[in-house]
C-alpha cells in the first residue's frame, strides 16, 4: 500500500500556538501523537511519500523519528528538509529524495511536489469512463490563505468550458490534493482517500 503526507514538520514547537494552531503542549507531545497515528496506519512493507518539511528538529532528534516509523520512506523535498544537504542527516532512511516526481498509483498519474503546480502534467487526461488520470500532490501552503487562494484558482478552472475537435464540452480539470497533516489527523492517507478528504473539504 502507499501513502502520501505533507508538512509534518517534527520539532517545530511554534506551530502548536502559530500558523498552524494544532494545540498540542508542547513538540514531544505533537510528536508523539504524530508517531503513534503514522504507526497505527502504517505497516513495514508500506511505502509512504512525504510531501516535504518532515522535521526542523536537529540531526540525532529527526534521525531518531525516522527510527520509530514504520514503511519504506520516500521524500520529495520541501524548503525545511536537509536531508542530502547535511550528512549528519540520516538520508539511507529514504529509498529516494527528489525535490519532483511523477510516479503510477492504481493506473492514475500522481504528480508530487512540496509547491503546488496549477498547470501540471497530464492535468487534462481522462479515462473512458471521465475519471480523470492525473493528480497533483502538494504540501507547504498548510492551511492558509495560500490554500485559499489555491482553492479559488481551481473552482475557477472547473468553471472554465473548453471544445474538443469532435465538438464535445469538458470543464478545465484541476486535480490538486493539497496532503496537509491537519487534514488527516496526521495520519497518512492512500490517493483514494486524500481524494475524499479532498472532496469532503471542498464540499463544506
Amino acid at each position: 500500500m502507499r501513502y502520501y503526507i505533507a508538512d509534518c514538520h517534527f520539532f517545530h514547537e511554534s506551530l502548536n500556538y502559530q500558523m498552524d494552531c494544532r494545540g498540542f503542549a508542547n513538540a514531544e507531545e505533537m510528536n508523539n501523537y504524530m508517531i503513534e497515528q503514522w504507526n497505527k496506519k502504517v505497516r513495514w512493507n508500506d511505502e509512504v511519500v512525504i510531501l516535504g518539511d518532515f522535521s526542523l528538529g536537529r540531526a540525532e532528534e529527526t534521525n531518531h523519528v525516522l527510527e520509530q516509523l514504520n514503511g519504506f520512506l520516500y521524500l520529495i523535498e520541501g524548503n525545511h528538509d536537509p536531508f542530502g544537504r547535511r550528512k549528519e542527516y540520516n538520508a539511507a532512511r529514504f529509498k529516494w529524495i527528489r525535490p519532483y516526481a511523477e510516479l503510477n498509483d492504481n493506473h492514475r498519474k500522481v504528480v508530487l511536489c512540496h509547491y503546488p503546480i496549477l498547470c501540471y502534467n497530464g492535468q487534462y487526461l481522462r479515462g473512458s469512463s471521465g475519471a480523470p488520470k492525473t493528480y497533483m500532490l502538494y504540501g507547504h501552503v498548510h492551511n492558509t490563505w495560500d490554500e485559499e487562494l489555491i482553492d479559488q484558482a481551481r473552482a475557477l478552472a472547473s468553471r472554465q468550458v473548453r471544445r474538443r475537435r469532435d465538438g464535445v464540452e469538458y470543464n478545465l480539470p484541476c486535480q490538486m490534493i493539497n496532503c496537509f497533516c491537519m487534514y488527516s489527523d496526521y495520519t497518512p492517507l492512500t490517493l483514494d482517500e486524500w481524494i475524499e478528504v479532498d472532496k469532503r473539504k471542498r464540499d463544506r
